[in-house]
C-alpha cells in the first residue's frame, strides 16, 4: 500500500482542525490502496491549536503533532512537516477547510498517472478582495523572477512525490520558500480543478507584512533577477541624466528665455530623485547580503518545542 502524507501547517485552527482531520480520515477511508499519516504543524499559535493537536493525536494513532517554539510562517511550518512525513506522496492543504480534502483524490490521480507535482486550482475562489490581491502579486513575482510557466497555477494545496520533498528538506538555509524549492527541482507540473470553500471559522492570518515579507523572501532567496533589474535600472538612471545635462546646456545656450533660472529646482529634484534610487538600490545589495550572513550562521527554519502522537506506516485506526 502507498502512503499519503498531510502535512497542515496550523495556525488559530483549533475549532477547525478536528473537521479537517474527519474530512480526511472519510475521504482516504473511499479511496482503496492506501494507507495515510497526518502531520500537524502548530505555528505558535497563541491560541490552544496545539492542546486540539495533542488529542486529535490521542485518538488517532496515524497522527503526528509538531509544535514550533516560535511563528516561522508557513513555509517553516511546512519544512518541518516534510521533515516528518514518510510517505510515498504528500499532500499539503490549509487548516481553515478552503482547500477541500475531499478531493485530494484528484490530486493524487494526477500523481499516479505521471506528474511530479500536482497543485489545486480554483475556479471561484473564496478569498477576501485583499488575499486575492496577494495571490495575484504571488503569481506574478513567481512568473517573473522564478520562471513559473504563465499558464501554471499555484496554490497552498499541493501534492508531491517522496523525491520532491526529499530535495526540498535538502535546502537547509533560513528563509525557505517552498513555491522556489518546487520549481527548481522539476519542471513536471499539472494543475487539476478542485473547488474552494468558505473559511470554517475566524479569519486568515495573513496580513499585509507577512504578505510582503513572503513575496521578498520568494525572490530574494531563489533569484538574482533583483540585483539585474537594478544594475539595469542604474544604467537607465545615467543615460537620463547625461541626456538631460545635454538638454540643459542647450536650452542655456540657445534658447535662454527671460527670466529662465536654470540650476537649483532641476538640481534638487534629481538629486532627491538619484539619491532614493541609490538608497533603495544598497538596500536590495544589503538585503542579499545579510540573508547570506544569517545562512553562513545557520539561522534555523524552524525549532520544535514539543511533540505529541507519531505516525506508524501502514496502519489506521
Amino acid at each position: 500500500m502507498k502512503m499519503i502524507s498531510f502535512v497542515i501547517p496550523c495556525y488559530r485552527s483549533g475549532e477547525t482542525l478536528p473537521d479537517v482531520v474527519k474530512e480526511i480520515r472519510d475521504t482516504m477511508g473511499k479511496l482503496n490502496g492506501y494507507a495515510y499519516e497526518i502531520v500537524l504543524v502548530n505555528d505558535c499559535s497563541p491560541d490552544d491549536t496545539f492542546e486540539v493537536i495533542k488529542k486529535l493525536c490521542g485518538e488517532n494513532n496515524n497522527i503526528t503533532g509538531i509544535s514550533l517554539a516560535k511563528n516561522f510562517g508557513q513555509h517553516g511550518a511546512l519544512m518541518a512537516g516534510f521533515h516528518y512525513a514518510k510517505g510515498d506522496i504528500t499532500i499539503c492543504l490549509d487548516d481553515d477547510g478552503q482547500t477541500p480534502a475531499e478531493e485530494a483524490g484528484k490530486l493524487i490521480e494526477a500523481i499516479e498517472k505521471g506528474a511530479d507535482v500536482v497543485y489545486a486550482r480554483y475556479v471561484h475562489k473564496h478569498h477576501s478582495g485583499f488575499r486575492n490581491f496577494g495571490s495575484h502579486v504571488n503569481e506574478v513575482m513567481t512568473r517573473i523572477m522564478l520562471g513559473k510557466p504563465k499558464d501554471l497555477y499555484v496554490s497552498s494545496y499541493f501534492a508531491a512525490r517522496r523525491f520532491v520533498v526529499e530535495e526540498i528538506i535538502r535546502y537547509e538555509h533560513a528563509y525557505p520558500y517552498v513555491i522556489g524549492l518546487v520549481l527548481r527541482t522539476t519542471k513536471n507540473i499539472v494543475n487539476v480543478e478542485v473547488k474552494h470553500r468558505d473559511r470554517w471559522a475566524g479569519t486568515s492570518g495573513y496580513n499585509l507584512r507577512k504578505l510582503f515579507g513572503l513575496w521578498f523572501n520568494g525572490f530574494t532567496a531563489f533569484s538574482v533577477k533583483p540585483l539585474r533589474i537594478a544594475t539595469v535600472s542604474g544604467a537607465v538612471f545615467a543615460g537620463l541624466g547625461f541626456l538631460y545635462g545635454i538638454y540643459t546646456i542647450i536650452k542655456k545656450i540657445f534658447i535662454n528665455p527671460p527670466g529662465l533660472v536654470t540650476g537649483f529646482s532641476a538640481l534638487m529634484s534629481v538629486l532627491v530623485f538619484m539619491g532614493g534610487m541609490l538608497m533603495l538600490m544598497l538596500g536590495l545589495v544589503g538585503e542579499y547580503m545579510g540573508r547570506m550572513y544569517l545562512s553562513m550562521n545557520r539561522s534555523p527554519q524552524y525549532v520544535i518545542r514539543e511533540m505529541a502522537g507519531g505516525a506508524q506506516c501502514g496502519q489506521e485506526e
